[in-house]
């Protein structure tokens, strides 16, 4: 090969010695800009495996000389960024959720947090719109079953709904009125029916007459003589549209059946004092919350946690 090596006369070039059908390859030397880039970059890898985590050993890499690492500048950005929201946290922490709305501009801060809380704690259940689902309430409307002010909010938030070990979680029980035999399945039939007249889902007939007199017997307790429902006990609005569950005559069935229990959670355990009032504060700016006193007395209940 090395004997096969000639200059080429018309650019002075030595040839590697290759020739394949009268084709042969010039052995140009790399521009120097080429080599001189190439030389930095070597020095520079040699230089990063210094200073920064670089080899792998056995349970962990290298170091490297200025002990840097993902984790801890993760870490002081976080650090970072607390230390800027800390004097909103505090004011957040230490005004009553009820008076949040005396300082716009705290109250805008609190909405915004509480956006990216919801974002993170409760689209799981509530989506990402906050429109919920079957047996997850719809927080943008202005039916509220335990209430809708920042005071009523901020307590469902913090203590939850039949949450176990908290003591001040609000509770309410829809009895399982088929599966506990409270009633005959034809009683529960009848029920339904007139359940269905008081939103004028349907017209009265024999059997919504008779499930009025069973209504009177069995539930007015919880929901009213007018089926409007209570507050004091979450009892649920059964004269308007919005259910949680279903409002057709089978899943109506179905809940007089086997009774409706579901749980949210205390995030009062979970979150810090201001980041619940900063939740009850973004739900509240939703679309549906009120304004309470005794001037402004609330006007709906929202299906918050069964119907």
């Amino acid at each position: 090969m090395a004997n096969k090596k000639r200059i080429d006369p018309a650019t002075g070039t030595e040839t590697v010695g290759h020739e394949w059908d009268g084709i042969e390859e010039l052995d140009t030397p790399m521009p120097r800009w080429w080599l001189w880039t190439f030389y930095a970059t070597v020095i520079f890898a040699i230089g990063y495996t210094v200073l920064y985590p670089a080899w792998p050993m056995v349970s962990r890499a290298t170091a490297g000389t200025w002990n840097w690492s993902s984790r801890s500048q993760l870490d002081a950005e976080l650090k970072a960024d607390a230390n800027r929201k800390r004097p909103v946290m505090l004011a957040l922490a230490q005004i009553p959720v009820e008076r949040l709305s005396d300082d716009p501009k705290l109250m805008n801060a609190a909405v915004q947090g509480g956006a990216a809380a919801f974002r993170v704690n409760c689209i799981q259940c509530h989506g990402s719109g906050a429109a919920g689902g079957k047996g997850y309430a719809n927080l943008n409307d202005d039916d509220w079953l335990w209430g809708g002010d920042l005071k009523a909010i901020h307590q469902t938030i913090n203590h939850g709904i039949r949450y176990n070990g908290d003591r001040a979680t609000r509770v309410s029980l829809m009895p399982a009125f088929g599966r506990d035999a409270i009633l005959k399945p034809e009683q529960i039939d009848d029920v339904a029916n007139y359940v269905l007249t008081l939103s004028g889902r349907s017209k009265p007939t024999p059997s919504s007459q008779r499930g009025l007199q069973v209504f009177v017997a069995q539930c007015v307790a919880c929901h009213g003589t007018d089926g409007k429902g209570d507050r004091k006990f979450g009892a649920p609005n059964l004269t308007d549209r919005i259910w949680l569950y279903g409002g057709d005559k089978g899943t109506i069935i179905q809940t007089l059946t086997n009774g409706r229990g579901g749980v949210m959670p205390a995030w009062g355990e979970r979150l810090d004092p201001a980041t619940v009032k900063m939740l009850a504060t973004y739900v509240h700016s939703l679309g549906g919350g009120e304004k309470f006193g005794p001037d402004q007395p609330p006007v709906s209940v929202k299906q918050n946690a069964a119907r």
